[in-house]
C-alpha cells in the first residue's frame, strides 16, 4: 500500500467516524432499546447495531472485497486474515453509554494480510479521536503523540478488568498494589487513549478482538508492548486476556503473575 492511498483511507475512515459521532449523538437524547447479550453486565442497544450497520455499508461501498469483523454480528464470519479486514467495535463501553452517556468510543481498524495497517479510537463525547498507524504515526485530533515515557509499574497508574481483581484472577490485587494506583474506566478505548497519551502504564483485561483490535495497531506504532496477559503473540482473531503495557511496565507484571495463568 503507498502513501497516497494510505492517506486517502485515513481521510475516509475520519468522515465516517463524524458522521458516526453525529449518529450517536443525535440518538444519545432518544430513549435507548437496551437487550443483554450474555448477562445484565453485557448489553447492547439499537444504537450499537444502527451505528455497526451505518458504517460497515460505508466499507462494504468503499472497499467492496473486504471482510469485516463486527462486534454486532454485522459483518463476516471471518476464519483467515488474507486481504483486507477491518475491525469494528460501533459503542465500546455500551454499558457506560447506558448509564453514563459518556466515556465510551468507536474503534475501528484495518488489518491487511495480518498485518496493522491503520487503527482508530474516537472518544465521542470528548471529539477526541485517536488514529494512525506504523507508516503514518499516532495523532490525538491533529496533534502527533510522542511514544510514551517507559515507565515501569511501580511509579505509574494501571488499568485493570474490575472484575479480574475483585477476584484476584492472575495475582491481580498484588499487581495493582504494586503500581501508583489503580484506574477503572469501563471502556477498552477509554483505557487504550489514557495509555498511548502516558497517563497509566498498563491496561489488563480479558478483550475481544473489537476490542483489542484498534488499540494493538495503535499501541504498537509508539513501541508500547501487546501480549496476552502471559507475554505470548496476541492472536487477532482470537479473544483473550490481553496486556498492553509499557515494556517495562509489562517485565514488571509478568512475575507477579508468575504462574497464575
Amino acid at each position: 500500500m503507498n502513501e497516497t492511498e494510505l492517506y486517502r483511507i485515513d481521510r475516509t475512515v475520519k468522515q465516517w467516524l463524524k458522521t458516526s459521532r453525529d449518529f450517536i449523538l443525535a440518538k444519545m437524547g432518544e430513549n435507548l432499546k437496551i437487550s443483554q447479550k450474555t448477562s445484565r453486565k453485557d448489553l447492547v442497544t439499537n444504537v450499537d447495531k444502527e451505528n455497526e450497520k451505518l458504517i460497515i455499508s460505508k466499507i462494504r461501498t468503499f472497499a467492496p472485497n473486504s471482510q469485516i469483523l463486527g462486534e454486532e454480528g454485522f459483518g463476516d464470519q471471518i476464519r483467515q486474515t488474507k486481504g483486507w479486514v477491518w475491525v469494528v467495535d460501533p459503542i465500546d463501553g455500551t454499558m457506560n453509554f447506558v448509564k453514563q452517556r459518556d466515556h465510551f468510543a468507536i474503534m475501528i481498524a484495518l488489518y491487511v494480510d495480518g498485518k496493522g495497517v491503520l487503527g482508530y479510537i474516537y472518544d465521542v463525547v470528548n471529539d477526541q479521536l485517536f488514529s494512525g498507524g506504523p507508516d503514518l504515526g499516532v495523532f490525538q485530533n491533529e496533534h502527533l503523540l510522542p511514544a510514551p515515557e517507559n515507565v515501569g509499574l511501580r511509579n505509574g497508574l494501571i488499568s485493570l478488568s474490575g472484575p479480574m481483581v475483585i477476584h484476584d484472577r492472575f495475582n491481580f490485587q498484588k499487581v495493582a498494589e504494586t503500581s501508583s494506583g489503580l484506574r477503572i474506566y469501563g471502556s477498552a478505548g477509554v483505557e487504550m487513549a489514557h495509555l498511548l497519551k502516558g497517563e497509566i502504564v498498563a491496561y489488563v483485561s480479558y478483550l475481544k478482538p473489537w476490542d483489542f483490535g484498534a488499540g494493538k495497531i495503535l499501541a504498537e506504532s509508539l513501541g508500547l508492548a501487546v501480549s496476552t496477559v502471559d507475554g505470548k503473540p496476541l492472536d487477532m482473531l482470537s479473544s483473550d486476556f490481553v496486556m498492553v503495557a509499557t515494556v517495562q511496565a509489562q517485565q514488571d507484571i509478568l512475575p507477579i503473575i508468575g504462574s497464575n495463568v
